[in-house]
């Protein structure tokens, strides 16, 4: 779900970020340069997620069905360290739908730095294609409300 976000703001030019474990290595190997992430020194997955969260104003989770592995870690850092998130169940909601909800908790929570995370692609066939409709569609509509800044 985060190389989704990330792909979306890349195709809007939005500012974005984040941290990626040492080595920028992922599931699927080496991190690309185009990503605009800074490399943690030491550590690994879990390192980063928590960095994620910590500089973030709030976290969107996008999960499908149930929460499991990173994406649970995720939300238990969201409530260590006391930041707004919001859960979206894509088993529940079209991408549409999950953007309208995206909006409200940015709005609601007033949320100038968003971290999105999810499960990985090999967990989830299918779900970096709904992260990205949903964000693209969050962002799109955000920006032709008159707001600038996510």
């Amino acid at each position: 779900m985060d190389r989704a976000a990330l792909d979306v703001a890349l195709k809007h030019r939005i500012k974005c970020g984040g941290w990626c474990p040492a080595g920028r290595l992922d599931e699927s190997g080496k991190i690309p340069d185009r990503y605009p992430l800074k490399e943690l020194k030491k550590g690994g997955p879990e390192e980063r997620t928590l960095r994620n969260v910590q500089e973030s104003k709030g976290t969107i989770v996008i999960y499908f069905h149930e929460l499991s592995g990173g994406t649970g870690y995720t939300v238990g850092c969201c409530i260590e360290e006391e930041q707004p998130y919001r859960l979206i169940d894509a088993a529940r909601y079209l991408p549409e739908d999950a953007a309208t909800l995206m909006i409200a908790f940015v709005c609601d929570n007033e949320i100038d730095i968003l971290n999105v995370a999810g499960p990985r692609e090999s967990e989830w066939a299918g779900g970096y294609a709904y992260a990205f409709r949903a964000v693209d569609v969050f962002v799109s509509r955000l920006r032709a409300s008159g707001r600038r800044r996510v």
